[in-house]
């Protein structure tokens, strides 16, 4: 039954693990299989060529696993290859742009919408594009935030650390000045660090999760195809990397907000 196969999730790194934690609450039933491409990270900085390369095995990995969609919970390969994978995968598809920006269109009163991303999530202005798509009258901010990731990486997090507090108001200082009132966290790994840039935004900001909002979209897709999982029984999800799993191990507890007793398995992603 194609409805018991897996959901196949893929990122550049951990950051994807942000949607994963949101994937296992919203859809308990499913079996999750996750790919991180831990020796390739960051794909933020790469070229657009290199990003749909990365993307294409990324996913044949996941469809040698026999999955029944296929999820980039990648910000940068949801804007610079999401319109490829969506046209040729033979599964369903999405990425984390089109449900993040329904969601801001949806919950922002000012009609004033900050994005902040890597580096190639801002230069392709894909959240742009899709926000004023939706709504034309929408003024939209973007900013990257390319020192973001290398903190959630090394675990410097914490919302009182004058480390992350400096940065977070260097980056979010010209979008408070703006005026939004809604946040795109345009990067699955920007959800670890939500509590300082919610203390710098304020309270009247509202933070879009791209993992959170990918999850519930990914649910209605299922439920419209009638591919959810009727099996009741407690799925243990996969975890995959290309790179040594050690570290891995070390931060992933952290993005899925549980004990990380899972086994990962390295494997070559230059063999799909």
């Amino acid at each position: 039954m194609a409805s018991r196969n897996a959901i196949g999730v893929f990122d550049s790194g951990l950051g994807g693990l942000t949607a994963v934690k949101e994937f296992l609450r919203v859809l308990p039933n499913e079996k999750i299989i996750y790919f991180g491409d831990t020796g390739r990270v960051p794909y933020g900085t790469r070229s657009r060529d290199a990003i749909r390369r990365y993307a294409f095995q990324d996913a044949s990995f996941l469809l040698s696993h026999n999955v029944k969609m296929v999820v980039a919970a990648c910000g940068t390969v949801s804007s610079v290859a999401g319109g490829e994978l969506r046209e040729k995968l033979p599964v369903p598809y999405t990425g984390v742009v089109n449900p993040t920006a329904f969601t801001a269109v949806r919950v922002t009163k000012n009609r004033r919408v900050g994005i902040i991303g890597t580096a190639a999530t801002v230069a392709s202005h894909s959240y742009k594009l899709r926000l004023q798509k939706l709504d034309p009258g929408i003024e939209v901010f973007e900013q990257a935030c390319p020192l973001f990731v290398p903190l959630v990486e090394n675990g410097v997090i914490d919302r009182n650390d004058v480390v992350t507090q400096a940065v977070a108001a260097r980056y979010l200082q010209p979008l408070k000045e703006q005026g939004v009132d809604t946040l795109i966290l345009g990067c699955t790994h920007f959800p670890i660090l939500r509590g300082a840039i919610s203390d710098y935004m304020g309270e009247g900001v509202t933070l879009i999760d791209s993992g959170l909002e990918t999850a519930v979209y990914a649910a209605k897709v299922l439920r419209e195809q009638d591919l959810l999982s009727d099996d009741e029984t407690v799925q243990t999800p996969e975890f995959y990397v290309s790179d040594t799993p050690e570290g891995f191990k070390n931060v992933a507890g952290l993005f899925l907000g549980r004990d990380m007793e899972h086994t990962v398995t390295q494997i070559d992603i230059e063999q799909y």
